[in-house]
């Protein structure tokens, strides 16, 4: 996204808001939108633009798990492991799922770009592990075969 086309398209979002820096959360959406990240640049443009320092920006950043850092896959499947879901199972799960997707047990992104798989803590659905959230859409009672089904549909989506 150019800064342009960010400027402009913030320009609506701010009409919403009773000061510029309440946006911070959606203008930051706005700029991690199309490469699934934020760079530096975009902190910085973020910072400018809602008249807030870098360090304020960078640590709402810090805060919030769904702005990523890093470049990030197109679908982000994030699988809860802690205790009450590995108790049924999910952290033999999200193994599994990191194998047949050719990546290292601790996950990672895969070679085309595609998938990144994180493990998170609590994705409050304890009682339907496994469970792994996809770019916000809950899937539960997960077994190997139904995610392979979600996978083979997301990769004929693009």
């Amino acid at each position: 996204m150019t800064s342009q086309a960010f400027y402009e398209e913030l320009q609506g979002v701010l009409k919403k808001y009773p000061v510029k820096q309440s946006a911070v959360l959606e203008a930051l959406y706005i700029l991690q939108r199309d490469k699934n990240y934020l760079s530096d640049e975009d902190i910085h443009t973020a910072a400018e633009a809602l008249e807030m320092t870098v360090t304020e920006v960078q640590a709402i950043v810090g805060f919030y798990s769904l702005f990523r850092r890093q470049p990030t896959g197109k679908y982000l499947i994030q699988v809860c492991t802690d205790l009450p879901c590995a108790l049924r199972g999910a952290d033999a799960f999200y193994r599994r799922l990191c194998e047949r997707l050719g990546l290292p047990p601790e996950g990672g992104t895969t070679a085309d770009g595609l998938f990144t798989v994180e493990e998170v803590v609590c994705l409050a659905a304890c009682d339907r592990a496994p469970v792994a959230q996809i770019n916000l859409q809950y899937f539960e009672h997960l077994t190997d075969q139904a995610m392979d089904a979600v996978i083979a549909r997301l990769r004929e989506q693009g």
